[in-house]
């Protein structure tokens, strides 16, 4: 018997990995690299769109970092691939997504028991299954997922765009983390008030690649393009992507706005710009963040892009083992059901496959507690919730404690040490 993968993104890496590494046959399929979503460009599995950024590191402050924690703890693929591929960018966690993408995918290649199948899949596999589609899932296939899982939800998600390191005015802009926390890890491009508010202006008027009427439910906060962001009031990206606070450079000058770069690769010759994600064509792009001073003379080496990402209804159809609630033998995974993030989904992958494997096994359902943010996020999409809308790792979803704790530091410290701890039982009971 094979057990079916769809979609090769970090959820189905990391479910066929898991898979086969308990010893069961899989049959991974994805369209790469006979095809290729609007988005997705290279024919690595495991292909970071968005951002090269995983987000925070600490477990103690950060919900995504104590996300990472627990994927550690389950021995995730993602994670691997990660410490395997790593770039400084301060308290944030980012790669080399080249270096990422090629270690997962020689992960999947190397394991004897995955069968890689290069095409796309059209109807729902009748036998057991991994739905991994992710959120730009073909449109056969979310016709078919529709057929059990009911009508489309979708939203807009934009990335950033990366520019030459070469290309920069480094009269212009210092190295610098912010209060000087990760060393030299940022590029920062500063700019004082007459700078920032003809950029904010130009920025708010410039032409737009899909002239959508965005609704606010549509666009996802995390993940909100700049234009729309600016949209809020004059000074709204100065509280948001270009917020100087914790910026000085050499001199201890301090600046009215300051935009920050984070290495793209390991050899430190492409940056991305950091919360810059965009729907501007892409003549505008380079025409309006060009008025940057350090940025003026800027090769760009990929511009921004929006898409539209598709999820479903998870909390009429799934179950907290990200089963389908009729459908026994096919399980959903990643950014279609709802979780939001690399590190969402690359947690759901691990968690569907081992759900998977006890129903195999005729074992009852072990999810993980509601404590961790494995489980809080598996209880989300499961709940019954009126206005379902895609979730990122945040410490509001955990279970709260039992005491009261004024102090946020102090709050988040206890939640996550509880987590961890909850997640270490979780982990020995899978293997019982």
């Amino acid at each position: 018997m094979k057990i079916d993968v769809v979609g090769a993104g970090l959820a189905g890496s990391e479910a066929a990995y898991r898979l086969a590494s308990r010893g069961f046959e899989v049959r991974l399929y994805d369209i790469k690299p006979n095809a290729f979503t609007p988005a997705h460009k290279s024919p690595l599995f495991g292909e970071l769109v968005c951002s090269n950024s995983l987000k925070g590191k600490d477990e103690y402050s950060n919900a995504c970092g104590l996300l990472k924690a627990e994927m550690r703890l389950m021995g995730s693929l993602t994670m691997e691939a990660a410490a395997h591929s790593e770039v400084p960018a301060g308290g944030a966690l980012a790669v080399d997504r080249e270096l990422f993408a090629r270690y997962i995918t020689q992960k999947l290649t190397s394991m004897g028991n995955i069968e890689i199948i290069s095409k796309e899949v059209t109807q729902i596999p009748e036998g057991w299954s991994i739905i991994c589609a992710g959120p730009l899932v073909t449109e056969p296939l979310y016709e078919s997922i529709s057929g059990i899982c009911g009508g489309q939800l979708h939203f807009y998600d934009a990335s950033a765009p990366i520019v030459s390191r070469d290309s920069l005015d480094f009269l212009q802009c210092f190295y610098g983390d912010r209060y000087g926390k990760g060393g030299d890890d940022y590029i920062n491009c500063p700019m004082d008030k007459v700078q920032y508010e003809k950029f904010w202006e130009e920025l708010v008027n410039a032409g737009r690649a899909q002239l959508h009427s965005f609704e606010k439910r549509e666009i996802f906060e995390g993940c909100m393009p700049i234009e729309v962001m600016a949209e809020r009031g004059r000074d709204s990206l100065r509280f948001a992507m270009l917020k100087p606070v914790g910026l000085t450079d050499g001199a201890g000058n301090r600046f009215y706005a300051v935009a920050q770069l984070r290495k793209e690769n390991s050899a430190g010759d492409a940056y991305n710009l950091v919360g810059f994600q965009t729907n501007l064509k892409f003549g505008e792009q380079k025409r309006v963040f060009s008025m940057i001073p350090a940025l003026e003379n800027a090769e760009f080496l990929r511009y921004g892009v929006m898409h539209r990402n598709s999820f479903i209804q998870s909390p009429d159809c799934l179950n907290a083992d990200f089963s389908h609630r009729r459908s026994g033998r096919t399980f959903f995974a990643g950014q279609i059901t709802g979780v939001e993030g690399y590190v969402e989904s690359a947690a759901s992958g691990i968690l569907a496959a081992e759900h998977l494997i006890r129903k195999l096994k005729k074992k009852p359902p072990l999810i993980p507690p509601a404590t961790t943010v494995s489980g809080a996020l598996s209880a989300y999409i499961s709940s019954p919730n009126d206005n379902f809308q895609p979730m990122n790792a945040n410490f509001g979803v955990l279970l709260p404690l039992v005491e009261r704790v004024r102090d946020k530091k102090e709050r988040y410290r206890r939640l996550a040490e509880r987590a961890l701890g909850d997640m270490r039982e979780y982990v020995q009971k899978l293997d019982t």
